[in-house]
């Protein structure tokens, strides 16, 4: 019985863990459009061009690590913590180093 209790829990503990670690993730899908929408407006215009393409997996992790040393972290005060997440997601996805780097904006 309690060899039954313990493989239980240990599975619903995997189970758990691997539910958090994908939630964790964002959508790039969504992340494409709201890059287009908050980012690019700026990036390519007024600021240095900027694409998924222009940095490595690692660039685009250690960026969005610390956000708020980022030049252009005031601007994104309409940018909630899952549309940041989407966004890190899009552009970590379709990085230079990603097995699909994006080919355009």
């Amino acid at each position: 019985m309690k060899r039954t209790t313990g493989i239980l829990v240990a599975l619903i503990l995997v189970i758990a863990a691997a539910s958090l670690a994908y939630a964790a993730e964002g959508n790039a899908r969504k992340g494409k459009y709201l890059y287009r929408q908050k980012c690019r407006s700026c990036h390519g215009v007024s600021a240095s061009d900027l694409s998924p393409s222009s940095k490595t997996q690692a660039d685009w992790k250690k960026m969005f690590a610390k956000p708020e040393a980022l030049k252009c972290y005031k601007e994104w005060k309409g940018v909630t913590p899952e549309e940041r997440t989407d966004i890190f997601s899009y552009l970590h996805d379709f990085a230079k180093d990603s097995p699909s780097p994006a080919k355009c904006n």
